[in-house]
């Protein structure tokens, strides 16, 4: 299998948008005030969540996504805003009277103990739902798949959906709901729907076990009654299973530890959303969604799944990225609160100086990007005998140590440019520097010096060769 890549690709999100915000502490005893856990937080974290995940994990899937919702005029809606524009996902939002939707979860140790809502339910209707399906026919001529994520705060209301898939159908893209109630009639004519069987359940009308029988018969009713293409059904521990009027397909849950389901139901809509508007069969399609719910179950919170992180599923993964993806890896890894550590260097001929100042430098933080002089730049730093190795060659020996996350090549004598973009927590420099001499360093956070191990160079490594003293 090749590397996925979803280049190009873009999805168009209508529907709920919320903030999930997460308390993480420790529980060591019990309130003298009432017989309820005492946490002790440690972290705070907050996240985008409903059509806001989903446009985060299309986002560090490195593809594009627009989202059309609505928000507060509060500042958890500037929170979500910001966040958005972290990732670089377009929004139109409509402002209305009603707050930003909010969850809070407290979690002591990895057990959830309770979840608090901030919300008022108030259906987009009237003048905001006009200007909504505006933004909707403005953007969908550029986008290869929708999504309505509909978590019934108000903005997926029949009208609304209606409109999306009447729109969305006259100019050939496909529709994918994740869906929210009983009554799915709102969603007639969409391409698929996409519930786990608790959901189908309430859509069908009764009960539904778990089981390949049942679970295809009630998907057919469904189809039938509101004339879809197929359904995707998630079931937990069993897989996926797609299901059409003459056919289904089963596909085997990929998870290896489950910590959290949170969220699962948005990664598997966005990866299916950006297979189909890649052009991928739809049995590539749910392959890819299965794989990637396999990931994001196994993380706390409603965390997304970086592409790096799907590519690994199958051991196909490179550190070596063009300084566009490199963006995007850190970035998403700065969504996660990751800290982010730069170093740079032409590493000619690898010693033991090298490794053990690339080891030095990746305990500073969780990620360590290497930025790696072209052969060109090499060549303009070292004199015309220089490299004694390729660009190329460097970076793959040097992506074999562990403690590298990241390489990317530059050009340019310094790597002012790069640091700028890439903006580290960190940015750590090798030998007897002071650190306001540190190119770079007013775009990072903090400037480290790191010793050389005396008596390793790369100058004096050539020489050795040579015979020279």
């Amino acid at each position: 299998m090749s590397l996925y890549d979803f280049t190009g690709a873009k999805v168009l999100i209508i529907g709920d948008l919320m903030l999930d915000r997460y308390h993480f502490g420790t529980v060591s005893r019990i309130s003298p005030e009432a017989p309820v856990p005492v946490l002790n937080v440690r972290k705070t974290t907050q996240t985008l969540g409903g059509a806001g995940n989903v446009a985060n994990n299309i986002a560090h899937l490195e593809a594009q996504a627009v989202v059309i919702g609505s928000c507060g005029k509060d500042p958890d809606a500037d929170i979500l805003k910001n966040m958005l524009n972290e990732i670089n996902v377009g929004y139109e939002l409509t402002l209305t009277d009603a707050p930003t939707t909010t969850k809070l979860r407290v979690i002591g140790e990895k057990q959830q103990i309770v979840r608090l809502d901030f919300e008022e339910i108030v259906p987009m209707e009237g003048a905001f739902a006009q200007v909504s399906l505006s933004n909707v026919e403005k953007h969908l001529k550029d986008c290869g798949a929708v999504v309505i994520s509909d978590y019934g705060k108000g903005f997926c209301t029949f009208d609304m959906c209606e409109e999306v898939i009447r729109l969305a159908s006259k100019a050939n893209i496909p529709v994918i709901v994740d869906p929210k109630g009983s009554d799915w009639t709102k969603y007639a004519g969409a391409t698929t729907v996409t519930p786990n069987v608790k959901e189908l359940a309430e859509a069908a009308g009764r009960h539904v076990p778990n089981e390949d029988e049942a679970v295809v018969l009630a998907a057919r009713d469904i189809i039938d009654r509101i004339r879809l293409e197929y359904l995707v059904v998630t079931r937990s521990e069993r897989g996926i299973t797609v299901v059409s009027r003459k056919d289904y397909m089963h596909f085997p849950t990929e998870a290896r530890e489950v910590f959290d389901v949170s969220g699962a139901g948005d990664t598997v809509v966005a990866s299916l959303a950006l297979c189909l508007a890649k052009g991928n069969s739809l049995k590539e399609a749910v392959t890819t969604a299965n794989r990637a719910a396999g990931i994001v179950v196994a993380k706390i919170g409603t965390a997304p799944v970086l592409l790096s992180e799907l590519n690994g599923v199958s051991g196909l993964t490179s550190k070596i990225l063009s300084q566009d993806i490199l963006v995007r890896r850190v970035n998403s890894d700065k969504a996660l609160n990751k800290k982010i550590v730069f170093t740079n260097g032409c590493f000619d001929i690898l010693h033991r100086g090298h490794v053990t100042y690339l080891k030095k430098a990746k305990e500073l933080g969780d990620i360590l990007v290497m930025g790696l002089n072209s052969d060109a730049s090499v060549k303009r730093l070292k004199g015309d005998s220089r490299p004694v190795n390729s660009e190329g060659d460097r970076a793959e020996v040097l992506s074999a140590l562990e403690c590298i996350d990241y390489i990317t090549i530059f050009d340019e004598d310094t790597p002012l440019d790069l640091i700028k973009t890439v903006e580290p927590d960190i940015l750590v420099k090798g030998g007897d520097y002071n650190p306001e001499e540190v190119v770079g360093r007013e775009f990072a956070k903090k400037t480290v010096i790191i010793d050389f191990v005396h008596g390793y160079s790369t100058t004096s490594t050539i020489n050795a060769m040579k015979g020279d003293n």
